[in-house]
């Protein structure tokens, strides 16, 4: 159990990370973006440090109140939630 959460933790966040990257790319080149919820919607799923790191790694969404305050809310959500899971099966 453990160490299917520690690999779907670890893909998510990794594509995360990168869907952070490539809407920063699509917001240069003035293409069509990848939208707001989505991108929150990601962090919810178990992708929350990976948005952190896009945010900060890419400079993206860092002045939008909903990432600024919204993503390191979902992150020690999310902390919370793994730790109890891991603690309630050892």
């Amino acid at each position: 159990m453990e160490r299917l959460l520690l690999i779907y933790l670890a893909g998510i966040n990794v594509a995360t990370f990168f869907t952070y990257g490539l809407d920063k790319w699509k917001a240069r080149q003035d293409r069509w973006r990848i939208r707001e919820s989505a991108l929150l919607l990601l962090a919810v799923l178990g992708g929350s440090v990976g948005a952190w790191l896009g945010m900060k790694v890419w400079h993206h969404k860092t002045l939008h109140k909903k990432f600024k305050y919204g993503v390191p809310a979902i992150l020690i959500l999310q902390i919370a939630l793994v730790t109890f899971l891991l603690c309630r099966h050892a």
